[in-house]
């Protein structure tokens, strides 16, 4: 990483032809890799691996090698490991000879039996740019993940790195671990990246990585998440749906580096939103899909309610910098328009290695502090006795705490907290907080809420909302 940051950036391109020029959605998907020319297929070594065609979304060329025994084993592209849905393409048109020159791969995905023993299912995959995503145990697609962001809500031109090229290491007889090796280029930042994969009822993938900037780079984004997020019961501005919720992930979830848990949901705002959690070596932070209910978002083809949550573990001095949420206002749920990423306090200098370690869990339900009764639901609407106040109503799980006895710390850096009290409801272990609250002149205002038990600690993780004026 360090040699290419000192050669200037050239983006890796390629011309496509057919059969790859020009594929929209349905015809790019139409394209699927023979499952019998799989990597490593019958030799039981805990995984298989499939190589991505070109097209469509994915145009940049990826080159992919295996590394046997400290040996690199460059994979050539080959057109035919295809197979082409005679449906959408016209396969006597072209012969796999003429698909393949000049073409390159687009990514790669990866198989283990993680649900059953007998069926190799898709965990991973790495495509696009620097973007990844897998999933866990009874789990779909969701969030995705980035090497690294740079300028993602500052007022230039966001830039988006690449992998450009992957290694995946031949893994031993019966495996439950795979090492990718991954290069990253972009005109500010080269970089070099290691990923130990296992999948199961959690997916764990421990990252390190190198960065080399060729400037100073003061907007970068370390361990990003990139989620969607169109509405939910706390936000149904404008929608005309017949569902009760669409989105892979409704909140951030950070434990500080002073070991406080924090809960902040997500929103679809009218206009860019960007919140920065200052703190000094996090000790971890996330996006998180909590509702897990089908009836949370009655949606019988997306299943929402399986959508992986992603946490980032911090290893090592990460120092001061903020856990940065930005959140882009959609009108569907066909874009991605949440991240969340840390982003160091210092610029990242030019002619400098700068490394970062992390672990990255892809599961059901991030580590959630056993002991803190934990927010399960935010919603707000118009204040009844009040035309200009917002009601809030936050659900809690209490996850055994006892209700008796607690009380509601609730404040607003502007506006006024009217009233917050416990509001019991009948359902067996969760509790509701009420917040009554005036907006102020500005347009918008910061409030925070937690529980507290009858010692003074903290009995719940702290709710975090930012109120804007629409």
């Amino acid at each position: 990483a360090m040699t290419l940051a000192r050669s200037d950036y050239a983006r890796p391109t390629q011309t496509l032809r057919a059969p790859f020029a020009d594929l929209d959605y349905d015809r790019y998907r139409a394209i699927r890799f023979k499952a019998e020319r799989r990597l490593w297929l019958g030799e039981g070594r805990g995984f298989t691996a499939e190589l991505a065609a070109p097209g469509f979304l994915f145009r940049d060329p990826v080159a992919i090698a295996l590394i046997d025994d400290a040996t690199e084993r460059p994979l050539p592209f080959d057109a035919g490991v295809f197979n082409f849905d005679p449906a959408m393409f016209d396969a006597a048109s072209f012969s796999s000879a003429q698909a393949s020159e000049g073409h390159a791969w687009s990514g790669l995905r990866l198989r283990y039996p993680i649900d059953t023993p007998e069926v190799m299912d898709e965990v991973a995959v790495f495509q696009g740019a620097s973007y990844f995503r897998a999933i866990a145990r009874g789990l779909s697609y969701g969030l995705s993940a980035r090497g690294l962001a740079i300028g993602t809500g500052s007022p230039r031109p966001e830039e988006f790195p690449a992998f450009t090229r992957l290694w995946l290491q031949t893994p031993e007889p019966g495996a439950a671990e795979i090492t990718l090796l991954a290069l990253l280029d972009s005109p500010s930042v080269a970089g070099a990246y290691a990923f130990t994969i296992r999948p199961g009822l959690e997916t764990v993938m421990d990252v390190r990585a190198v960065l080399a900037p060729r400037r100073d780079v003061a907007d970068a984004g370390i361990a990003p998440l990139t989620s969607m997020y169109w509405f939910s019961a706390l936000d149904r501005r404008a929608v005309d749906d017949h569902r009760s919720a669409v989105h892979d992930s409704d909140g951030l979830a950070m434990l500080t580096g002073l070991g406080e848990r924090v809960w902040r949901p997500i929103n679809n705002p009218s206009a860019l939103q960007v919140s920065a959690f200052a703190d000094d070596n996090p000790r971890a932070f996330g996006l998180a899909q909590r509702q897990r209910a089908f009836g949370a978002y009655n949606d019988a083809e997306a299943r929402y309610e399986r959508r992986p949550s992603a946490w980032v573990e911090p290893v090592g001095d990460w120092g001061p910098g903020a856990v940065t949420l930005v959140e882009i206002p959609t009108n569907s749920e066909f874009n991605d328009n949440i991240v969340a990423f840390w982003r160091p306090g210092a610029p990242l200098t030019a002619g400098t290695a700068h490394r970062f370690t992390y672990r990255l869990t892809w599961s059901a339900s991030p580590p959630d502090g056993a002991g803190l009764a934990q927010v399960v639901a935010t919603r707000v609407g118009r204040a009844v006795n009040n035309p200009q106040g917002r009601t809030f109503a936050i659900d809690l799980d209490l996850r055994g705490i006892a209700a008796e006895g607690l009380t509601v710390e609730a404040g607003a850096d502007r506006g006024v907290i009217d009233d917050a009290r416990p509001v019991a409801l009948p359902v067996a272990g969760l509790l509701r907080v009420a917040i009554q609250f005036t907006p102020p002149a500005e347009d918008a205002a910061e409030l925070r809420m937690r529980l507290v038990g009858p010692d003074g600690a903290a009995a719940s993780e702290t709710w975090l909302h930012r109120w804007t004026r629409r």
